[in-house]
């Protein structure tokens, strides 16, 4: 293996969210960021550009959009047109954006919880109407499953969208076709659009097939706005480098409208590096896959074994494993509890919304060491009560 995932780095006193947000006695697997260093050919061209020495303004960078294509066909056969990509500094903002941009204040948006918590942000910011259809979890695998009758009754005259997170983050799961189908000819009859974000499509486990929803068929794709980055897959969260595509010309132009007036491209270093990404990165993604695969087949394996209190969904991508700590009865909450006694800080899974509460949400995305050192940590807690 090429890259050392094993190699503790230090990342306290590097302006880190992840790492400055507790004291240096606390051991956090929050956030979703990982603590891997990106891939040598991202830094070697970050590097380039450096030693250049003028950061003037930019022009359109072709080459990042072409090299997405090619992602996109080779990974998930998705064909899409460079003039069909929007650069963004981030998928939240996107989001926001796109929000603002396609709805009106009083217009209804359908989340599935529990669910990526900016989610309601975004929600709030526009002024726009909460509807949920949570989730439900099939109970013989603790699976979490949509519930399409709870889905096609939410919807009424005034819902205009589905924000849907695919892979879904919290609870790990990468949707089948025929789920994806089932969801969007919901919203084909309904006149809904779509808002996917797929940001942890990269990191989809062997076994599973990410499939973006707007490949489906060409009436899908004219109706979903597609949020992509490689933030998350080559650990660059921080240069703020992420896309819209939007295959509808008619969506496309009203955020083309606003794109200069409400939000900026990524600057020019963030978008060398997700050139760099995209067009030399496979196969440091692969050597990481198979890094985090351990991880996370030795926490599903930790928590089964030695906490069987906790149940686990087997996360089919992403490095976020959902636990569910409501048979400990953990106070005032699980997070809480393992933060003061455990000294590692979780996510607190009631921010996820409905089926949130008693759940904290595990970041894998770090050194196996690190990862044993915390569980360990999370037992001696719980078997000092």
């Amino acid at each position: 293996m090429h890259y050392d995932f094993d190699r503790v780095i230090e990342r306290r006193n590097t302006h880190s969210i992840k790492w400055d947000a507790y004291p240096a006695d606390v051991l956090p697997l929050w956030v979703a960021d990982t603590d891997f260093q990106a891939p040598d050919e991202v830094l070697d061209a970050i590097h380039q550009r450096v030693d250049h020495g003028i950061f003037g303004y930019q022009s359109e960078m072709n080459e990042l959009k072409n090299a997405l294509v090619i992602w996109a066909e080779s990974h998930y056969q998705w064909r899409i047109l460079p003039e069909e990509i929007l650069f963004v500094p981030g998928v939240v903002p996107g989001l926001n954006f796109a929000a603002h941009m396609l709805t009106k204040p009083g217009d209804g948006a359908i989340i599935q919880p529990p669910v990526y918590p900016p989610f309601f942000s975004i929600i709030k910011n526009s002024e726009l109407r909460l509807q949920t259809a949570p989730l439900y979890v099939e109970p013989s695998r603790y699976h979490y499953e949509v519930n399409l009758d709870e889905f096609r009754e939410v919807i009424d005259a005034s819902t205009r969208i589905l924000i849907l997170c695919n892979p879904h983050n919290p609870v790990g799961r990468v949707f089948t076709k025929k789920d994806l189908i089932q969801m969007a000819q919901i919203c084909l009859e309904k006149n809904l659009v779509i808002f996917s974000d797929e940001i942890h499509c990269d990191l989809t486990y062997p076994g599973y097939q990410h499939i973006p929803i707007a490949s489906l068929a060409s009436e899908i794709a004219q109706r979903v706005v597609t949020f992509m980055a490689p933030s998350k897959t080559f650990n660059m969260a921080g240069l703020k480098c992420s896309m819209i595509i939007v295959q509808n010309p008619e969506l496309r132009k009203k955020l083309q409208n606003g794109y200069h007036r409400l939000i900026e491209e990524p600057n020019l270093l963030a978008l060398v590096a997700g050139w760099a990404a995209y067009q030399y990165g496979e196969n440091y993604r692969q050597e990481l896959l198979n890094y985090l695969q351990g991880n996370r087949d030795l926490v599903v394996d930790y928590i089964k074994k030695r906490i069987p209190e906790i149940h686990i969904t087997v996360p089919e991508a992403t490095f976020l494993a959902w636990l569910d700590c409501r048979a400990l009865n953990l106070s005032p909450s699980p997070y809480d509890f393992f933060l003061t006694h455990a000294k590692v800080a979780l996510n607190d899974g009631q921010p996820f919304g409905v089926g949130g509460e008693g759940f904290v949400r595990l970041n894998f995305g770090c050194p196996r060491s690190v990862l044993l050192k915390a569980l360990e940590l999370m037992q001696a807690s719980l078997n000092s009560r």
